[in-house]
């Protein structure tokens, strides 16, 4: 299909849409203390919202990806968009417990799922061919790109405004993008595939006999572990543990974000110009040579940012390749339904890896043990990708 204008306007709409799902889901972080002084709730309370949302966005992650197959991203983006926008206002406005799980959990979690990366990537993919690579590492740069501009100005909102302010204004942005988002979304409004096309149990069906969809569920699985899992639940605790103080831990931690913005917009212009197969297993292998020297920063500043910096170039790289060979190798029918599955695989690694790490710490007292384990994970990814076949079954295509 040919690259043109329409293209372009999904990758910036998706772009966008991906900036505010991945800044909202950073506010509770923010919010949590002021939250329990006024509201009088337990830490528990508040993370419970948390765990719903985090439900709420693997069921969403799943079904969009389901859904965009067949109806086009269209409504599923402004939907998603939507939910944010209600559940980050009616957080703002929450005075009972109820209220607050309800906005959040449910609202809130279903709209990081459904404004998420395996929607927006199935959408994209279908407008480009030779710069689908670059296409999307750049909607997928969205993500980090939001972080890194939105936090700092929710950060000053926050201290003009307070708790709920924040979270009304967030609320009334992403309700204000959503029909935006709806009419640029007009030119992907379309299915994979026109016509009749097998049931969802067939799609299902043909990803669970594929070898290729294993070899990147499973490696995503495992790239969730070595990435969100260890390093954005562990990663600050363990330079405070190694004798830094907060603000130097956590801005090692800051300019580890910046470089996930480098990394990925790298990474997508490469799988346009070499082998991806050997692109995702050498991210994968570098990211766990960067775990090498996390074992040895001990109390050295430089080898801190040293790590920050290298690692942040691994950290999110895999996004647009895995999107990439998803596309290719499995084909535009059913990439939505299967980057809804391999996202859910990575959310699950995500959490074996936080819980992981935290079980190894009270154990062991150290994270030594952790790092050691992140490596060995993600060299087997690295093994996990050499076995995709370089040339896509007929099937897919």
């Amino acid at each position: 299909m040919a690259e043109s204008r329409a293209g372009w306007t999904v990758v910036a709409v998706g772009c966008v849409a991906l900036a505010l799902s991945f800044a909202y889901r950073n506010l509770l972080q923010l919010t949590m203390t002021g939250m329990e002084g006024e509201l009088a709730w337990s830490r528990s309370m508040l993370s419970s919202g948390a765990t719903v949302a985090l439900i709420a966005m693997a069921a969403g992650n799943l079904f969009g990806g389901m859904l965009v197959d067949r109806y086009g991203p269209r409504n599923l983006v402004a939907v998603g968009l939507a939910c944010l926008g209600i559940g980050m206002l009616g957080t703002g406005l929450s005075a009972a417990r109820w209220q607050y799980v309800l906005a959040y959990g449910a609202f809130a979690g279903a709209g990081f799922g459904l404004a998420s990366q395996s929607v927006v990537a199935a959408a994209i993919a279908r407008f480009f061919v030779e710069r689908r690579g670059l296409a999307l590492g750049i909607s997928a740069a969205g993500g980090p790109a939001g972080q890194m501009t939105l936090i700092p100005l929710a950060a000053l909102l926050l201290a003009g405004f307070g708790w709920r302010g924040l979270f009304i204004v967030s609320g009334i942005a992403a309700l204000v993008f959503a029909p935006i988002a709806y009419r640029a979304l007009r030119v992907a409004d379309r299915p994979a595939q026109s016509g009749p096309r097998p049931g969802m149990g067939a799609d299902f069906g043909y990803l669970l006999k594929s070898p290729v969809f294993h070899l990147l569920f499973w490696g995503f699985f495992l790239c969730g572990f070595t990435t969100i899992g260890v390093i954005e639940t562990h990663f600050v605790p363990y330079a405070t543990l190694c004798g830094f103080s907060p603000v130097t831990s956590a801005n090692a931690f800051g300019f580890l974000s910046v470089l996930n913005l480098a990394g990925i917009l790298l990474a997508g212009w490469l799988a346009d110009r070499m082998d991806r197969i050997l692109l995702l297993a050498g991210i994968y292998l570098l990211r766990a040579l960067t775990f090498i020297m996390l074992l040895a920063i001990t109390d050295n500043t430089a080898m801190l940012f040293a790590f920050s910096g290298l690692y942040g170039l691994f950290d999110y790289a895999t996004a647009p390749v895995t999107a990439s060979l998803v596309a290719s190798h499995l084909g535009l029918r059913v990439m939505g339904f299967a980057m809804g599955l391999i996202a859910m695989a990575h959310q699950l690694g995500a959490a074996a890896g936080a819980i992981g790490g935290g079980v190894l710490f009270d154990a062991t007292r150290s994270y030594n043990g952790l790092w050691i384990l992140s490596l060995a994970l993600a060299v087997v990814a690295a093994v996990l990708s050499i076995f995709i076949r370089r040339q896509p079954a007929p099937a897919a295509a």
